[in-house]
């Protein structure tokens, strides 16, 4: 394990390392979960393994700290991340981001070009106030005191059943309601505006459990890798890990 802080206070992100050669690839998680519990069975799968390989939880879930002054916005993450690729001295990496992380991933990547080299997104938020649903809209939809101290958030982690359960109650609860909140808020210019126009080579995968993915003809004609993987729904790692390794080594 390794860390650095990311805030004033010296509050530490960390993240697990795997040496190896070429290039760092970093995998960054969604919200309420962490990355080696979704990445780390991805990474060790023979087209992958051998890379130097950052499994990083971001402020306020997994093994990081959580702040209770720390915005969690998605430039929030997006910094505390770049601050564990510059104490890593990380150049150049790829990303691979799901769902929230994917969104962090892209802010990164707009903010701070020379830390990125190609972009893996997957089921990345790109709009701003997405339709209702159990994520990042549900937590949101609740007044920050009522999800943490009214109950709000045990409501949710019955709600969201035990497979995601299992990693968001290792955040905390402040920490999930207002990066959730960020995610719905989404940033000025748009995540999928910047994902547009990065000039890194970018790929979005799409369970296709999840439906058409919206403007995604607008994506490829921008330059993006539009990849549907059959037989997988939001976690694609999970539903179809043989599809989610070879896009991730293609």
């Amino acid at each position: 394990m390794q860390q650095t802080p990311f805030d004033a206070q010296g509050s530490q992100i960390r993240w697990t390392e795997a040496a190896g050669e070429g290039p760092a690839r970093v995998y960054v998680h969604g919200l309420g979960s962490a990355s080696t519990v979704y990445h780390a069975h991805i990474a060790s799968r023979p087209e992958l393994a051998g890379r130097r390989t950052l499994f990083v939880d971001l402020p306020g879930h997994g093994i990081s700290d959580r702040p209770a002054d720390f915005g969690y916005t998605l430039e929030d993450h997006a910094d505390a991340l770049a601050a564990v690729l510059d104490a890593a001295e990380v150049r150049g990496a790829e990303i691979v981001g799901h769902s929230m992380g994917g969104a962090v991933a892209i802010v990164l990547a707009h903010r701070r070009r020379d830390l990125v080299s190609r972009l893996v997104v997957t089921e990345g938020n790109l709009d701003p106030h997405p339709r209702p649903t159990a994520g990042s809209s549900g937590i949101a939809s609740y007044e920050e005191g009522a999800y943490v101290s009214g109950g709000g958030h045990a409501r949710v982690l019955e709600h969201v059943g035990p497979l995601w359960a299992a990693t968001m109650r290792l955040a905390d609860p402040l920490a999930l309601h207002r990066s959730a909140t960020g995610l719905v808020r989404g940033t000025e210019p748009t995540m999928r505006r910047m994902l547009e126009e990065l000039d890194v080579e970018r790929v979005y995968l799409q369970g296709a459990l999840s439906g058409e993915l919206q403007g995604g003809a607008a994506l490829v004609a921008a330059g993006v890798r539009v990849v549907e993987v059959p037989d997988a729904g939001h976690n694609v790692m999970f539903d179809n890990p043989d599809a989610f390794a070879a896009a991730v080594a293609a």
